[in-house]
């Protein structure tokens, strides 16, 4: 693999950190402002949704500059917000920090995927881009745990001026190690919007949404949970954070080698694994063990969803991929986004903090079923290059 890969894991550990470390410090940032605990939770949808908007906003403001030079860009963006989180006097300064960190958060992933998959063999892509992710996944073995005990015991305000000097070192990670990639000719904005013609990119995005939103559904009110319902000590959440860090890397590495190979079966076993791991979640979160176990099954199922659906965009949207893959980092964010706003709803609603678990096993299920009908229809329908450019009538490469 590319040395160029390993700047832009830097970036996605730092970027990692920031949006995952939120989850073990919810209880300490409602309680130094004053707001409840799905309130603080709007610090959660609020990143999701700053993700969903800047990741087409940025990619089509960048069409004009080098992707290496957008990367620098979008680095700088994250540790402006991050700073502003780390010193911000009040809830909505603190929102509005979150939501400007978030702003790079899309175009990063999905430009990043691009320089990833471009960077080797065709058949190497899927672990390319899972080699990128492995930042994003090492962040929550080690950025998230140490970032959330650091904001325990020193304050959550800490956490975020750490956060962004790791944001300063991934940029200066890319403007040493990312060769110089000039924009692609014939990059033009409605090429770009035509591969979303593709019924194919449209599913793919929407089982994203749904897929990873069954993960931050459980995963958003995971401090509270685990400490009124398991019963483990506040400290103790950092080490469950490892649990779901560790999961996420070995799923990353399952859905790294295997989506080059068997994609739409990898995406079955995951999406049908996170289902039956979340409902089941509603019942063993009364239990330590059981619940330790549940935490490092939905990182490990969640994330194995990551390479092969990021992948399917790509092949999908064949000649017009930055969009499509920066469009695609959001639908994640939008799933993240929308599962914590319905996590919150039924926390609010009395139905106690096991609740959300349900509601991520009903959005991980409907992935499912669009995975089973995305198949179906490209079984009866033979794909065409979305974008309409491809002279030669070239077809898109078909994963079954």
């Amino acid at each position: 693999m590319p040395l160029a890969l390993l700047a832009l894991a830097v970036g996605a550990f730092g970027i990692g950190t920031t949006e995952f470390v939120i989850m073990g410090l919810l209880p300490q940032i409602a309680a130094d402002y004053g707001v409840s605990i799905p309130t603080a939770g709007l610090l959660v949808t609020g990143y999701a949704l700053g993700v969903v908007v800047g990741a087409p906003l940025l990619t089509v403001l960048g069409n004009k500059v080098s992707r290496k030079r957008m990367l620098m860009l979008l680095m700088g963006l994250f540790v402006l917000g991050n700073v502003l989180s780390a010193l911000a006097p009040s809830f909505g300064m603190m929102l509005t920090g979150r939501v400007i960190a978030s702003l790079a958060h899309g175009s990063f992933f999905g430009i990043g995927s691009v320089v990833a998959a471009d960077l080797v063999a065709p058949d190497k892509k899927a672990g390319a881009i899972a080699t990128m992710f492995t930042g994003l996944t090492v962040a929550n073995i080690v950025g998230v745990p140490l970032g959330t005990f650091i904001g325990q015991a020193v304050g959550w305000r800490t956490t975020f001026a750490i956060v962004a000097v790791l944001g300063v070192i991934g940029l200066l990670g890319i403007v040493r190690l990312v060769p110089a990639m000039p924009r692609p000719e014939g990059a033009r904005l409605g090429r770009e919007l035509r591969a979303f013609r593709n019924p194919q990119v449209l599913l793919a995005m929407a089982m994203t949404v749904l897929g990873f939103g069954g993960v931050f559904a459980a995963i958003t009110y995971i401090a509270p949970m685990m400490t009124e319902v398991a019963g483990y000590s506040d400290g103790a959440v950092t080490w469950l954070l490892v649990l779901f860090g560790v999961g996420m890397f070995l799923g990353n590495l399952i859905g790294g080698r295997y989506a080059d190979r068997a994609l739409m079966p990898l995406l079955y076993a995951a999406l049908g694994g996170l289902a039956t791991v979340l409902a089941l979640f509603t019942v063993v979160a009364h239990h330590k063990i059981l619940a330790a176990l549940a935490i490092l099954l939905v990182g490990a199922l969640g994330f194995a969803t990551v390479p092969p659906l990021q992948k399917r965009v790509l092949d999908q949207a064949h000649g017009a991929p930055t969009l499509a893959s920066a469009v695609n980092i959001g639908a994640f964010n939008l799933g993240n986004a929308l599962a914590a706003w319905l996590g919150g709803l039924v926390i609010t609603a009395g139905l106690g903090y096991t609740a959300p678990n349900w509601v991520g096993a009903v959005l991980a299920a409907a992935a499912l079923g669009l995975a089973f009908w995305s198949a179906a229809l490209e079984r009866r329908t033979p794909a065409a290059d979305a974008t309409g450019a491809d002279a030669a009538g070239a077809r898109i490469p078909v994963h079954h």
